[in-house]
């Protein structure tokens, strides 16, 4: 039988396991400094800048590029630096099969009036950097709308799948949004899936979800085939 402090101990092992380092915590902000679209292809990471920044140590720093690295989001090149990645045509199929997977699947369950609301806050953000004019911020309203979309199964594991999936679709996007008109397509796109879910209708939803994203795919590959032809 366990003794009370060997059960205090247990507990306090378990507690650690389950707080992030904080290499962990700079890992997330500059997955989500990816995602936002706050870091482009190619652009290199400094050390004791992201350090300074963020108020923790180089070696820190360092154990967060390393995680960063091993999810393909950002690449150490020797003599010269970590720089952000530079996704090809050769990844786009890839990540499209992890996005139909989770994607899809979460919105066919549904999810609670406040998931929901969370989707049509997304779409609703979108509008208003229309309205303004800003792309980026458009950019990063549809971010939003398709993290919202896997939060709705309420899963801590596949918001953090997510995570990196939108990080790695900011750098596909980056290349595309030279067509200043890019994201406004899939603003009404994200209007007609929100208002299916709304309307208590997740399976068309995640048809409309579905289609959409085979288009996206087909669009990608397309414009970073086309960039690859032209190098």
């Amino acid at each position: 039988m366990a003794t009370p402090s060997s059960a205090v101990r247990s507990t306090a092992g378990r507690l650690r396991v389950a707080v992030p380092s904080v290499a962990e915590r700079v890992a997330d902000e500059l997955r989500s400094q990816l995602a936002e679209g706050a870091l482009l292809p190619g652009a290199r990471l400094t050390e004791s800048t992201i350090a300074e920044d963020l108020g923790v140590s180089r070696n820190t720093v360092r154990e967060a590029f390393a995680e960063l690295a091993s999810e393909r989001l950002v690449v150490r090149q020797p003599n010269r630096g970590v720089f952000v990645a530079s996704l090809g045509v050769g990844d786009i199929h890839d990540v499209y099969t992890v996005r139909r997977a989770i994607e899809v699947s979460a919105l066919r369950g549904g999810g609670s009036a406040e998931g929901v609301a969370a989707v049509r806050a997304a779409v609703e953000e979108g509008k208003r950097a229309a309205a303004a004019g800003d792309e980026e911020a458009l950019g990063s309203a549809n971010q939003h709308f398709h993290g919202a979309i896997v939060a709705l199964a309420g899963s801590r594991r596949l918001n953090s799948m997510m995570a990196q999936v939108l990080a790695e679709m900011r750098l596909f996007f980056h290349k595309a949004t030279m067509d200043g008109q890019f994201y406004h397509h899939y603003l009404r796109e994200n209007e007609a899936i929100c208002e299916a879910l709304e309307a208590g209708e997740p399976d068309r939803a995640a048809d409309l979800l579905l289609a959409y994203l085979d288009r996206s795919e087909d669009n990608l590959a397309d414009v970073h085939g086309d960039a690859a032809d032209a190098d």
